[in-house]
């Protein structure tokens, strides 16, 4: 086989229609454009949005709220989460490591550990922010919760 050879499927490839190339072509003078008019002018391409002078809807209706920039998104883990990993890979100290290899956290995502659950082992556990109640629960069993 030669790829120099190569053709696409018979009747697979059409013609492209030869627009305002005289009357005897079928689609000579105003060239499938209809008559007048913004379409039927060279250079006219459809804005997203436009109603044709009149105020779009985008601009028409009002906005509320606001965006903060600063907002910090954070992957929430629960602390039963946490006891049922370290209790199936009997584990002493969670990591951000350790939940990646778990399938728990994807690589840059800031981690919270949220105080859902009860903890009843000794842990030390690392993450980026940690809610009042899981603080509490972690070190009621003598273990660290560690801010990164």
């Amino acid at each position: 086989m030669d790829l120099s050879k190569l053709k696409p499927a018979k009747g697979s490839v059409k013609r492209d229609r030869r627009l305002g190339r005289g009357q005897g072509s079928g689609r000579g003078g105003t060239s499938t454009r209809g008559h007048k008019g913004q379409k039927s002018r060279s250079g006219y391409s459809k804005i997203p949005g436009f109603e044709g002078g009149q105020m779009p809807l985008q601009r028409r209706i009002p906005k509320f709220g606001f965006k903060n920039i600063n907002r910090k998104e954070y992957k929430g883990i629960n602390l039963d989460t946490i006891q049922a990993l370290a209790e199936k890979k009997k584990l002493k100290k969670i990591t951000l490591d350790t939940l990646l290899d778990a399938g728990l956290i994807s690589k840059n995502t800031l981690v919270k550990i949220l105080g859902k659950g009860e903890l009843t082992i000794k842990l030390d556990v690392e993450a980026h922010a940690f809610s009042k109640t899981a603080k509490e629960a972690i070190e009621a069993r003598e273990g660290t919760a560690l801010k990164l």
